[in-house]
């Protein structure tokens, strides 16, 4: 009789060899992109995941692997773009030709309106 380890890896073995289908068909993969490529927007990922079956996620991951998925740029909850803090002490330093490594404690409030103040 077989020792109970090599039995059970065995049995784990045999599971992870077996060939897992497709999760998208070539034919999904080649309408999913150029239905993507025509109108690169998250309301046409919404779409195709409807259209699939799949969720947004899965979309997104499979137009990533397919290097066609371009990711929408970050606003905040005015519509405005993302502006980070090393961005503004960056800003800083450069109008000042100087570099002050402890300016990132600084809160970001007080950072734009230093900015603000400067341009």
């Amino acid at each position: 009789m077989k020792n109970l380890i090599t039995y059970i890896k065995e049995l784990i073995m045999a599971d992870t060899n077996a060939i897992r289908p497709k999760n998208y068909t070539d034919e999904m993969v080649a309408s999913m992109t150029a239905k993507y490529v025509a109108n690169p927007t998250r309301d046409t990922v919404e779409a195709l995941a409807n259209e699939f079956g799949k969720s947004v996620r899965s979309v997104i991951a499979k137009l990533s692997r397919e290097g066609v998925y371009v990711a929408q740029p970050k606003v905040t909850k005015t519509g405005e773009p993302v502006v980070r803090k090393a961005e503004l002490v960056a800003q800083l330093e450069a109008h000042f030709e100087v570099v002050i490594p402890t300016l990132v404690k600084a809160s970001k409030a007080d950072l734009q309106k230093l900015v603000d103040t400067l341009s």
